[in-house]
């Protein structure tokens, strides 16, 4: 069975840094393309970023684009989030989440779609 966890949330600084880690226990992960998630207070969840298994291919939401980059650490089996220019509508619970088969490649992740396998979310709260 497989668990992912996240960590590396806490309280950001408008126009600072916060880095995201999602270590994936369990079955193989480097085969798997992943995906990180946030859902704001009140809002629904909504997409982030992905990246394919070796990570050549990355895809962003259009808010974070040129501020946020995902990559991973197939040794590691861990995936991270860089989030810099931090603003507070990035506040929200993050998770980071893997496809059901190793076939659903970033562009399908992205989009929301065959995730199997979800973290518990690590909170972010940015202020101004």
């Amino acid at each position: 069975q497989v668990e992912l966890v996240e960590s590396g949330g806490g309280l950001g600084q408008a126009g600072g840094s916060l880095r995201l880690s999602c270590v994936s226990f369990g079955r193989t992960f480097s085969s798997y393309s992943m995906g990180w998630f946030r859902q704001a207070p009140g809002k629904e969840r909504e997409s982030v970023a992905s990246i394919d298994w070796n990570g050549e291919i990355e895809y962003y939401a259009d808010s974070v684009k040129g501020r946020f980059t995902i990559s991973r650490d197939n040794f590691k089996n861990t995936v991270y989030l860089q989030m810099n220019s931090l603003k507070p509508e990035d506040t929200g619970v993050y998770y980071c989440a893997r496809p059901s088969s190793v076939v659903v490649g970033p562009e399908d992740v992205i989009r929301n779609r065959d995730l199997e396998v979800w973290g518990q979310g690590t909170l972010v709260t940015v202020s101004s």
